[in-house]
């Protein structure tokens, strides 16, 4: 049966995660009030963020910024963008 949460994202009752996707209280956090569908667009914007910054995911100092980029971006409406990034539409 899957897991049910409401998502503060989207404002809806969806499917939750599988498991807390982030260590720590933030995963705890995420896990309990982040739908999938949310998750996969913070993944994307991950990503870029990623591949933008130049950021090593094992490098300590990159991995908070993703941490706080994640929350900013889950639970506070929005994450920045790399200075100059302009999408591909």
């Amino acid at each position: 049966m899957t897991r049910k949460v409401h998502c503060v994202v989207d404002n809806i009752e969806i499917d939750g995660l599988d498991f807390p996707p982030w260590p720590g209280a933030a995963g705890k956090r995420v896990f309990n009030e982040v739908g999938k569908p949310a998750w996969q667009r913070w993944l994307i914007h991950q990503t870029m963020l990623i591949n933008e910054n130049r950021i090593s995911p094992m490098n300590p100092e990159h991995r908070a910024f993703l941490e706080k980029q994640m929350m900013k971006f889950l639970f506070e409406g929005g994450a920045e963008k790399p200075p100059g990034y302009v999408p591909n539409d």
